[in-house]
């Protein structure tokens, strides 16, 4: 099974965190996701954090702590997914053309997100019990 290396970054303002919905045409379209993306060879976890937020939102990111690390296996491949704690000081744009949101952590649990994204939507807002 091919795995995949990808970096995503949790980026909170004000209570609210950013997240991007995935375009039309890529794997999981329309879902929505921490920023980030897949990590080339030989490339640094931070290195590629960092080059995917340039890319993707048109911003220069501090790279702090990881927050998780987590896998999850879809039918033709294994991601591995590494969250780390960001911070950025302009506001995001949208070089891809994708959909970007400040929400916070109850709305986290309103959107539809890729199981590999669980993990961290407990960590991040864990669910109240009634």
């Amino acid at each position: 099974m091919t795995i995949v290396v990808v970096a995503a970054a949790v980026v909170e303002r004000q209570g609210r965190f950013l997240v991007t919905r995935r375009p039309t045409g890529t794997h999981l379209a329309g879902l929505w996701e921490f920023p980030g993306g897949k990590c080339e060879s030989e490339e640094s976890l931070e290195s590629c954090l960092a080059r995917e937020l340039r890319e993707e939102l048109a911003v220069d990111a501090v790279i702090h702590e990881p927050m998780l690390a987590t896998t999850h296996d879809y039918a033709d491949h294994r991601v591995e997914l590494h969250f780390f704690r960001c911070s950025i000081s302009t506001e995001p744009s949208a070089a891809l053309g994708q959909e970007i949101r400040w929400v916070s952590g109850e709305e986290l649990w309103r959107l539809e997100f890729p199981p590999a994204d669980a993990s961290l939507i407990q960590l991040l807002a864990p669910p109240r019990s009634s």
